[in-house]
C-alpha cells in the first residue's frame, strides 16, 4: 500500500544551492514551517550560516555530479530517514552569447539541467514505490521565454523546464508532484552576475528571494506546476504562444535597445 502523502508542514526535504538567494530563503520558510530541512552548496562557510541559523543538516560540496548528488542523496537519507522532497535549485549564468567556449556550456548544463536527471534518477523509484515524493526544480522566466544576453542561460533552463514537464507527464499519475518555479529578476547574487540586464530586470519588478519563497510555499499547497512570483510571465508566455513572431518583433526591439545602452555606457 503506498505511504500518504506527508503535509507541506512536515516535509523531510532537500534543498541545494542553499548558501544563499533563493535557495537559502526556501530552506529558511521550510525550517520555519515545521519541516526537517538538509542544505546543499559548493560554497561551505555560506552554507554552514545558513544551517546554523535556521537549524539545518549541511553538506557542503559539488551539487552537479553523478557522485555529488549520489553522496548529497545518501547523506540526506541517512540524517532524516526519508526524502520527501527535492528542491533541485542550484544554478549558474554561465556566459553570453557564441562567444562562449564548450567548456562554459558544458558546466551550465551540468548544473542546470544534469544535476536534476541525476537526482531524479536516484530517487524517483524509491518515491513510486512509496506512492509519493516532490520535485521542484528552479528554472527561470528564461525556460519559458528566452533572455537576451544569455544563451547558456536560456537553453539550460528551457531544458530544466522540459525536464520537470516530463517528469510530471511521466511519474504524475503515480502521487509524484514536479514543480517548475519559473521568476523574472530576484534580489541575489545572480541578477549582481548579469550585468547590463541587471537594471532591465530591476525595473520590471526583482522580488527579494524571501517573496519567491512565500510563492513556493503557497505553490506546495496545491501542487501547480508553473510556479511564477511575477504574475506578468504568464501574459508574455500566452503572447508567445499565439503570436510567436511578434513576440520575436518585440524581443528584437528590447535586444537593440539594450546593445545601445551597452554602447552608450562604453563609449
Amino acid at each position: 500500500m503506498p505511504s500518504p502523502d506527508p503535509a507541506p508542514s512536515s516535509l523531510r526535504a532537500v534543498v541545494t544551492g542553499a548558501a544563499g538567494g533563493i535557495g537559502a530563503a526556501i530552506a529558511t520558510r521550510l525550517a520555519a514551517q515545521g519541516c526537517r530541512v538538509m542544505v546543499a552548496d559548493i560554497d561551505g562557510d555560506r552554507l554552514g550560516e545558513t544551517a546554523a541559523r535556521i537549524g539545518a543538516y549541511a553538506v557542503p560540496g559539488d551539487c552537479a555530479s553523478a557522485d555529488g548528488v549520489a553522496r548529497l542523496i545518501d547523506a540526506a537519507t541517512a540524517e532524516l530517514g526519508e526524502i520527501d522532497a527535492y528542491f533541485a535549485n542550484a544554478g549558474i549564468i554561465g556566459g553570453a552569447g557564441l562567444e562562449t567556449p564548450d567548456e562554459q556550456w558544458a558546466a551550465t548544463l551540468d548544473l542546470n539541467v544534469m544535476a536534476h536527471v541525476r537526482a531524479a534518477r536516484l530517487l524517483m523509484p524509491g518515491w513510486v514505490a512509496r506512492g509519493h515524493g516532490r520535485f521542484v526544480v528552479t528554472a527561470s522566466a528564461a525556460g519559458l521565454l528566452s533572455m537576451i544576453g544569455g544563451a547558456p542561460y536560456s537553453v539550460s533552463k528551457h531544458a530544466a523546464v522540459a525536464f520537470a514537464e516530463w517528469l510530471a507527464i511521466t511519474y504524475g499519475g503515480k502521487g509524484i508532484a514536479v514543480q517548475a518555479l519559473c521568476p523574472q529578476g530576484v534580489q541575489t547574487a545572480m541578477l549582481d552576475q548579469a550585468g547590463d540586464l541587471r537594471d532591465l530586470l530591476s525595473a520590471q519588478g526583482a522580488l527579494t528571494p524571501e517573496e519567491v519563497a512565500g510563492h513556493v510555499w503557497d505553490a506546495l499547497q496545491d501542487n501547480r506546476f508553473l510556479i511564477l512570483p511575477h504574475p506578468q510571465v504568464a501574459d508574455y508566455y500566452r503572447f508567445r504562444a499565439t503570436d510567436t513572431d511578434a513576440w520575436l518583433a518585440g524581443m528584437q526591439r528590447l535586444q537593440a535597445g539594450w546593445e545601445a545602452l551597452a554602447a552608450r555606457r562604453d563609449a
